[in-house]
């Protein structure tokens, strides 16, 4: 991913400050004002710290041999003042913390609420690791930027004038322009060298989130790696990317030490020369020896910040770098946006229509070629034909998940591009050809087709799907879990599982794409009758390959090429001697020669003589 450019850095902040101000909440509001206030009073309790202890220092110096009596006010106040810089300061993060928390939160769930809104080419172009990456750098770059921008950066900067201000009503301009100059050499050095080392950061970045990607593709990917015993391979590509992230990250580290090294001596130097001028005035008799300890603590309390300057800087800097890539996601145009004046799909029997729809992922690839189709309210229809016809395609315009670059569909005589997709959605249910799991349990997956389902309705729903004896027998019930992407259920339960999702979600239309495709013949026979149940009174589309499936629809059309090259039902088309015709006899001789060879093999099993066993081989 591309890093935003340093000119974003602003109208991050500017995208930023909206969420820290939020409407409707006067609670956040007032612990941002009461925050601000807290962080005043610290600053101010901070600068007068060394005061109280350079008047203490004056106190308990010897004067003409007279007695030193204990500054007990002076001491007690310096004591009250630094606990109070210390209070103000943790009091003030306690305060701010649920504003930042809150305002991560949100722009976190904006972004991943509009990734959903985002079109299904995005997602196919996008790398999942990647994008969990940019979530989770910009949610931590938000914290960064606002702990030390709001509370690190600026009030250290208003600190070093307000404390150059002091050191020169009090004493002299040059202790001010010595402080002043040390600062803006510091600062200036750090802006430049940590520009220049940012490259080295970026490509850090690059190969982290390039190292990352590669580890959660291969890990989702387990048992394709597993079939083609590419291990060995995975792990050598892992370790490519982790090489190229090792390259940068020494280099980073590397310059990093060079950076801290350089404001070492520059505020080396600094305070060597301000002590110095504070050891002349004390000489000749314009400064106390309280003076030169108030120099002193001065500006070593000054150092600390500045130490933290630099890092701070390099942090925000990252921050924003890191929070910019998050907004860009936002600014990721919607590819199907519902129309502005998209109502609500009205409630209706289920009436499909596909009035010469025409698609193409891209220009030069042209999917569909004037589709045109009616399904009447619970009536099936079934598309079948070769792999790459546009079968799957059909079932993603109907969804929205891609508009029709040409002619329009339908449902009850809305076309689905001047209703909301919720509202589409809400009335379809979709049976995937890939079904994939989340990781958590039987019962969750289930409810996902309706969540706050109660559990006799999961249940209902899983006997229908043919799935809840399977379920039953597992030792924890509908709260085995299944795995990463249900790795841990056989094609077939996994399959059963979606079922039992959609009849639960209990939808208007149904798509059934190539929904047994998982399932061996005896249990795709057991399931149909579950499927037929379902069907009933819906108006349902069959996607499919396997053509036995499809013997029971209304209406069969296949696709060749984009278009519709027969339609029928099974009889008519049968009788047509066609391309549906020739794709039937080829699917039930394959049919045929499986079950020969697989009785052939039962036969050669059973003829084959019995070996004896361990026990009989060795009587003697």
């Amino acid at each position: 991913m591309a890093e935003p450019a340093d000119r974003t850095h602003w109208q991050t902040l500017k995208a930023l400050a909206p969420w820290l101000w939020p409407p409707g909440e006067p609670e956040l509001r007032v612990r941002v004002v009461l925050a601000i206030g807290l962080l005043v009073l610290s600053k101010v309790a901070n600068v007068l710290v060394p005061l109280a202890y350079g008047r203490a220092v004056d106190a308990l110096t010897p004067k003409d041999g007279a007695l030193i009596v204990l500054p007990v006010a002076l001491v007690l106040g310096y004591g009250l003042l630094r606990l109070s810089a210390s209070a103000f300061a943790e009091l003030r993060s306690a305060v701010f913390a649920k504003v930042q928390a809150r305002a991560a939160r949100r722009i976190a769930l904006s972004v991943f609420v509009h990734l959903h809104a985002l079109s299904m080419r995005y997602h196919m172009d996008r790398q999942t690791g990647g994008l969990s990456r940019v979530l989770e750098r910009g949610t931590r770059g938000i914290t960064f930027v606002l702990n030390f921008l709001l509370f690190n950066i600026i009030p250290t900067i208003v600190e070093i004038f307000f404390v150059a201000g002091i050191l020169w009503a009090m004493f002299d301009l040059t202790f001010s322009l010595v402080t002043l100059g040390a600062v803006g050499l510091y600062i200036g050095f750090t802006l430049l060298f940590t520009n220049w080392r940012l490259r080295f950061r970026r490509e850090m970045n690059a190969t982290d989130q390039d190292a990352n990607t590669k580890a959660i593709d291969s890990l989702l990917n387990y048992e394709t790696v597993k079939y083609f015993n590419n291990e060995a391979h995975e792990a050598r590509r892992y370790d490519e990317s982790l090489g190229r992230y090792e390259t940068a990250y020494v280099r980073s580290e590397t310059t990093l030490n060079m950076l801290n090294a350089g404001q070492a001596i520059i505020i080396a130097v600094a305070l060597t020369a301000v002590m110095l001028l504070a050891g002349q005035g004390v000489q000749a008799g314009t400064m106390t020896v309280g003076d030169f300890v108030l120099v002193n603590t001065y500006l070593i309390q000054l150092y600390m910040p500045l130490n933290i300057l630099g890092f701070a800087y390099r942090e925000i800097k990252q921050g924003l770098t890191d929070t910019e890539a998050m907004f860009d996601l936002l600014r990721e145009r919607q590819e199907v946006p519902d129309d502005p004046d998209a109502k609500p799909l009205a409630a209706g029997p289920g009436a499909l229509v596909f009035d010469d729809v025409r698609f193409g992922y891209r220009p030069d690839r042209v999917i569909l070629k004037g589709i045109s189709f009616a399904v009447p309210p619970g009536r099936t229809l079934a598309i079948v034909g070769p792999t790459g016809a546009g079968k799957s395609t059909i079932s993603r315009l109907l969804f929205r998940f891609y508009d029709a670059t040409g002619g329009r569909i339908l449902v009850d005589g809305q076309d689905v591009r001047h209703v909301t997709q919720e509202s589409l959605r809400a009335v379809i249910g979709v049976v995937p050809q890939d079904t994939v799991l989340f990781n958590d349990t039987i019962g969750y997956n289930i409810a996902y087709g309706r969540p706050g389902a109660t559990e006799a309705e999961i249940e209902r729903a899983a006997r229908l799907a043919q799935v809840h004896e399977f379920v039953v027998r597992l030792p924890e019930g509908y709260r085995t879990r299944v795995g990463e992407r249900g790795l841990k259920l056989s094609g077939g339960e996994k399959q059963r599982v979606a079922i039992a999702r959609t009849i639960l979600k209990d939808p208007r239309i149904l798509i059934l794409d190539e929904a047994t495709s998982a399932l061996d013949t005896r249990t795709e026979q057991d399931i149909q009758q579950a499927l037929r149940e379902v069907s009933a009174n819906r108006t349902t589309l069959v996607i499919a390959h396997r053509l036995s499936t499809v013997v029971e629809a209304d209406e069969i059309i296949v696709l060749q090429e984009g278009q519709i090259a027969e339609r029928g039902s099974h009889a008519v088309l049968l009788a047509a001697e066609g391309l549906y015709a020739e794709m039937w006899r080829r699917q039930s001789e394959a049919v045929a020669m499986a079950e020969a060879a697989a009785a052939a093999q039962a036969a050669a099993d059973l003829d084959q003589p019995r070996q004896p066993r361990l026990a009989e081989r060795n009587t003697d």
